[in-house]
């Protein structure tokens, strides 16, 4: 048990760059009680022993903001940041190496008693700030949710699920290494290339390809008159003002 805790707070000494002391980590920091409270839980859980590690779970909800159900799986080194408002449901299972930041609900969406109801997280997955991870599916090795993130479908091994609801981004193949630093401090489950929206950065490329599409129709607009042929111009409804448009969808 003790090597354990040692593991646990040399990893969050490693990933948390306000750790200053293994003193301080092992007093200070309610995720880590949290993780060691959830194993008796879990062993009195898996033993047969219901009541006691449901009421063993209440206790470390009440001491530490974060409830954690004794029969979810919870692997090695996993790291709780802050961690007030956390909820891990029963059927969830946390691989190695995750990193779960305050206010994360890893939920499950059916009533069905003894079924795998909520999300499986592999290794290496960072969920940020305030994400709700909702359903049986499998949010793959190395990805990250990012703050506030709504996700309820799977999420590739290395993508990041941004927005409500969630939109799947995937690992740009030239940025292996910058992923590979983020694995140690991703602040919040996002980093400062990989936070942005999908959605939003296709709409503002649509928004630049209409443009350079209207300046191409004027040109030829222009070139047909200059050579003596008619042009009909259709009425239109308003300038179009790329700017604005961009300002819309950020």
């Amino acid at each position: 048990m003790f090597g354990r805790i040692r593991e646990d707070i040399a990893s969050i000494i490693e990933r948390d760059p306000a750790a200053r002391s293994g003193w301080e980590v092992l007093t200070c920091y309610p995720g880590l009680h949290a993780i060691i409270l959830h194993r008796w839980a879990h062993a009195c859980w898996t033993k047969g022993f219901k009541w006691l590690g449901r009421f063993i779970s209440h206790l470390a909800r009440i001491v530490t903001g974060i409830e954690i159900h004794p029969g979810a799986t919870i692997g090695r080194r996993v790291f709780i940041d802050h961690g007030f408002g956390v909820v891990i449901g029963e059927t969830a299972e946390v691989g190695d190496d995750c990193t779960i930041y305050q206010g994360v609900t890893l939920g499950g969406t059916s009533l069905s008693k003894g079924a795998k109801r909520h999300p499986t997280l592999e290794r290496g997955v960072i969920i940020g700030a305030g994400a709700k991870v909702l359903g049986a599916f499998t949010v793959g090795e190395g990805a990250k949710v990012g703050s506030n993130a709504v996700v309820v479908r799977e999420v590739p091994p290395g993508a990041t699920a941004v927005g409500n609801p969630a939109h799947i981004q995937q690992k740009d193949a030239s940025k292996q290494r910058e992923e590979a630093a983020a694995r140690v401090f991703a602040a919040y489950g996002v980093t400062l290339n990989s936070g942005e929206d999908p959605l939003s950065t296709a709409l503002h490329k649509l928004i630049d390809r209409a443009q350079v599409q209207e300046e191409q129709m004027q040109k030829i607009i222009a070139a047909l008159r200059a050579a003596g042929l008619s042009c009909e111009v259709l009425p239109q409804s308003g300038d179009f003002d790329p700017e604005s448009l961009n300002k819309l969808v950020e």
